[in-house]
């Protein structure tokens, strides 16, 4: 059986920030926003720090290299506008979210999008109703 399309990657600079997070925070998540104050910006937390609940969606989990995954979660309701939309976090100069962890480094998160072929799309929608 192939394996399913992820719904979440990130670049290699995207990597390299998070794995000098991860060092100085220790483990750390992604919240992709859909709110107001930072629009879509993807949050970096430590891990904990924002509560995830059932009105949350686990999108996948970021290999950085490093003894843990990065988890990757977005509210249920913002999933429904974007679960066509293969995501990928990347990195950008620039003023970041006040709240996430990169803000300080002059750098923030970023998410650039693409949407899934038909073929990725169906497989992901069989999975879902297999679950």
């Amino acid at each position: 059986m192939p394996s399913l399309p992820r719904r979440v990657d990130l670049t290699g600079e995207a990597a390299d920030l998070l794995r000098s997070l991860t060092t100085e925070h220790g483990p750390v998540m992604f919240h992709q926003s859909g709110g107001c104050c930072d629009g879509s910006a993807p949050m970096c937390y430590p891990d904990g720090e924002f509560r995830i609940g059932s009105s949350d969606i686990h999108l996948g989990d970021l290999d950085i290299g490093l003894d843990r995954a990065v988890p990757v979660w977005m509210s249920k309701a913002q999933f429904e506008y974007w679960k066509h939309t293969h995501l990928t976090i990347d990195v950008v100069k620039g003023r970041g979210a006040g709240f996430s962890v990169e803000a300080p480094r002059g750098v923030r998160f970023l998410i650039r999008s693409r949407l899934f072929t038909d073929e990725e799309h169906a497989a992901l929608e069989a999975a879902a109703a297999r679950a």
